[in-house]
């Protein structure tokens, strides 16, 4: 009953009207005059989250384009090749059952220092492999850093963006992944299967560099308590001359009363408060995967082939939508919000997927995929759990994630074996239950603070 009062109380709190307001020329109802500051800090925070996600976008496009080259150099068999291409997926989900703790632990930042050195270290492996086992170690590491990377990097920028920079800033970072992982199959038709690996380097390296000049989250400081170090981050985000003393109180004041509530632990996200942000969460990452993206990624090749195309006249033409859907993407996220662009892109999705079953066309799906079912998911997670279970949860819902582009990508031969425009027809069907899901379950988070949308959840069940 205690608990249910306090959530009561902290909805209240954090609703707009009942939070201290400094007038600042973009609206009413902003919390502070950083409301929609873009600083130079911010941005290159953003860059530096951005290289990790488009790492982990080309570890999942890079065995596609590498597959001939490997089996031809080092004479594996097919067997062995598959069992590279899985470890990726086994490396992930172990990243996944981690990530949510490890950041609540050692913080957002460190853990984007940890990251990024399993990224240097898988692509370097995969580069002076002789043979299979340091092959399939280095993609076992690489994906171990990308399960790290697909709960902290949207938890990272969801904690250090202004609200109404928030959904576009976050749409384009997670959009990286996709983008990437058609970068590296177009990159791969021109280079060799090393040449390769220490392309997928680069980026890692910009990682590694940007890391030495960003803060670490505020909201993470606030939750362990240290004030000052909170404070300056937050002041460098939001600009030197930004009177930041509203938002910090807010944070705090939240942060506070939030932990009084429970402790992160994941038996603690069982109870019926937090029922609502789970079903959401793990319902989204479902969808995401389900709408069949694995599957075109791992097998993209066989894809062209019974469609009749040459491979990199494909790549070429499915990568053409792509950049103008994640620039319209990170524009409509914050005009139209998350609930309707998930559902715009949801619906893409459906299309296209169809229209694959009946003639491959693979450029709808793709764009569709960028729009919005690409980012918004990991998006709305990092927004909706408090963060005195959002370690937990975050785990919980990566892992559902990896789990399900397991199933897929495993299933997916199969399926074709069975009937090609079958497949795509199912994938369909999937994309078309995420626009109804979406449409009945998940809330609207734009042009919120993180705290206003978490107080209003805890109340929801």
């Amino acid at each position: 009953m205690e608990d249910e009062e306090l959530a009561e109380s902290l909805f209240v709190a954090q609703q707009p009207g009942n939070i201290r307001i400094i007038s600042n020329g973009v609206g009413s109802n902003d919390t502070s005059a950083s409301a929609s500051g873009v600083t130079v800090v911010l941005l290159l925070s953003a860059f530096v989250t951005a290289c990790s996600a488009f790492t982990g976008g080309f570890v999942v496009g890079y065995s596609a384009p590498a597959e001939s080259g490997i089996l031809a150099d080092l004479g594996l068999s097919t067997a062995e090749y598959s069992v590279f291409g899985s470890t990726m997926t086994i490396g992930g989900m172990i990243g996944a059952v981690i990530s949510g703790k490890l950041a609540d632990i050692i913080g957002r930042k460190n853990t984007m220092w940890i990251l990024d050195i399993f990224y240097i270290m898988g692509w370097l492996a995969i580069y002076f492999a002789k043979g299979a086992w340091l092959l399939d170690l280095g993609r076992l590491s690489l994906g171990f850093g990308f399960g790290l990377t697909c709960f902290v990097a949207p938890t990272y920028l969801s904690e250090i963006t202004p609200k109404i920079l928030r959904g576009g800033f976050t749409s384009v970072t997670m959009a990286m992944i996709p983008f990437s992982l058609t970068v590296a199959y177009l990159i791969g038709s021109v280079v060799n299967w090393r040449a390769l690996a220490l392309i997928g380097a680069i980026p890692c390296l910009l990682l590694l560099f940007g890391l030495f000049f960003i803060p670490e989250s505020p909201r993470w400081l606030a939750k362990i308590g240290r004030e000052m170090e909170f404070e300056a981050a937050l002041q460098r985000l939001r600009g030197k001359n930004v009177n930041t003393s509203e938002e910090a109180a807010d944070i705090k004041d939240y942060t506070e009363n939030i932990q009084q509530i429970s402790e992160d632990k994941i038996l603690h996200l069982f109870q019926q408060k937090y029922a609502y942000q789970l079903i959401v969460g793990i319902g989204l990452m479902v969808l995401q995967q389900f709408g069949g993206l694995y599957g075109f990624a791992f097998y993209m090749d066989e894809i062209f082939e019974l469609a009749g195309v040459p491979s990199i006249i494909g790549f070429i033409v499915v990568s053409i939508p792509e950049i103008p859907a994640i620039a319209l993407g990170s524009i409509l996220i914050e005009k139209f919000g998350r609930r309707t662009l998930l559902m715009i892109s949801a619906t893409g999705e459906c299309l296209g997927c169809v229209l694959t079953g009946l003639s491959f066309l693979l450029q709808v799906f793709k764009a569709s995929y960028s729009l919005g079912v690409g980012a918004i998911p990991w998006i709305i997670i990092s927004e909706i759990f408090p963060i005195n279970v959002k370690g937990s949860a975050g785990s919980i819902c990566n892992l559902v994630n990896w789990f399900c582009s397991l199933l897929v990508s495993y299933t997916f031969n199969f399926l074709v074996e069975w009937s090609s425009a079958g497949t795509f027809f199912l994938y369909a069907s999937m994309s078309g239950l995420g626009v109804l899901f979406t449409a009945k379950l998940v809330p609207e988070t734009r042009w919120r603070t993180l705290e206003e949308i978490q107080a209003s959840l805890i109340t929801h069940s």
